[in-house]
C-alpha cells in the first residue's frame, strides 16, 4: 500500500499545535490597513483556532 501524501495547499495554511488544535492566520491583514485602528490590527494579527467542523476535514487533508 502506498504512503499517504500531505496536501501541500492545506499544510501551507494551517499548523498543528502541541495539543492537536489547528491554527490559521485568518484574513483582513492584506491591504487597507491605514483605515483600521491599531487595536483592530493587533487583534487580526493573532492566529486563531479552526472550528471543529473544519478541523476534522483539514486533518484528513494533512494526512
Amino acid at each position: 500500500m502506498p504512503k499517504m501524501k500531505t496536501k501541500t495547499a492545506a499544510a501551507k495554511r494551517v499548523r498543528v499545535t502541541g495539543s492537536g488544535k489547528l491554527m490559521h492566520a485568518g484574513c483582513g491583514m492584506r491591504h487597507n490597513l491605514e483605515h483600521k485602528s491599531a487595536h483592530k490590527r493587533r487583534d487580526l494579527k493573532r492566529d486563531s483556532a479552526l472550528p471543529t467542523s473544519q478541523a476534522k476535514k483539514m486533518k484528513g487533508l494533512l494526512g
